[in-house]
């Protein structure tokens, strides 16, 4: 799955991120390390074991290699429609796992005009989520490793989708700058800005490579806020539950209103902007006593 940015964090932006500035990898000494339900919820997906293995992933591993060669196929003739397959794939993956996914701030993002979106990452199933309900053109910023999974690797590549070596940030950045012409008439590039899937939920650092690529391009950046997909799918495991994902559009930031001069103004005013569309657990805050 599209987990992928440059490696440089981010510096720490003072106030002005709230609680949601801190590392949620790390715990704080009298800091939870659980959110709360979570114990519930353990129970839930052993329960729910037998069905994630007999039907979703089968469920999953066919339409990945069926939908993946159909994109390659029709990407020779038509890039944009071999994006839809991707969509169809995601929507229905969500619907076999009943997933009940909802985007809120539509209206922020005109039809037809280029974006860097950039939105937390808690799990795989941001992914399943974002591209199966947003319909509307974008690509992925995504490792390289991805390339070699069969079907999915073969779809992302036909579909134009960018893979950046994560081991090597001038390879990332040669990465990014062949990615510009793709940019035309809509088209919108992903990004996780957190760089890889939060342990625990809890909003992470964020890296620089998505902002350098809106102060370079001059694209207004679209903050999106993903909540709940952790419930569904937490981060290094396939224990799945039913569950409500919410997606949450807020309005465009201005990047030439900072310039590469107030660059971390303009990451700590994103990430405020994505922390507003989380529970308080989600962007950092521990639950009341």
């Amino acid at each position: 799955m599209p987990d992928a940015d440059l490696q440089t964090p981010a510096p720490a932006s003072g106030t002005a991120t709230g609680p949601a500035s801190a590392s949620s990898d790390s715990a704080a000494p009298g800091r939870s390390l659980e959110e709360p339900g979570e114990g519930r919820r353990r129970i839930l997906r052993w329960l729910y074991f037998p069905y994630t293995w007999l039907v979703f992933i089968p469920f999953l591993a066919v339409t990945t290699v069926v939908m993946g060669c159909l994109a390659v196929v029709v990407a020779v003739f038509a890039p944009r429609v071999a994006f839809h397959f991707g969509t169809v794939w995601a929507w229905m993956l969500c619907h076999v796992n009943p997933t009940w996914v909802t985007v809120e701030g539509r209206e922020h993002a005109v039809k037809g005009k280029s974006y860097i979106i950039l939105t937390n990452h808690q799990s795989h199933f941001d992914i399943l989520a974002f591209y199966g309900h947003w319909g509307r053109q974008f690509r992925w910023v995504i490792k390289e490793e991805l390339r070699k999974v069969p079907g999915l690797g073969w779809y992302c590549a036909a579909g134009g989708h960018i893979f950046i070596d994560r081991s090597s940030r001038e390879k990332s950045i040669e990465s990014l700058k062949r990615a510009r012409p793709l940019l035309d008439g809509g088209i919108s590039v992903v990004f996780f800005p957190e760089g890889t899937r939060s342990r625990d939920g809890r909003l992470r650092e964020f890296k620089k490579g998505g902002f350098m690529m809106a102060l370079d391009l001059g694209l207004p950046i679209l903050p999106v806020s993903i909540s709940g997909s952790r419930h569904v799918l937490p981060g290094r495991t396939l224990q799945l539950l039913p569950g409500r994902i919410r997606i949450a559009i807020h309005e465009p930031i201005d990047v030439t209103q900072y310039g590469p001069e107030r660059r971390d103004e303009l990451i700590a005013d994103v990430r405020k902007a994505i922390a507003s569309g989380l529970t308080p657990w989600e962007r950092g805050e521990d639950p009341s006593p």
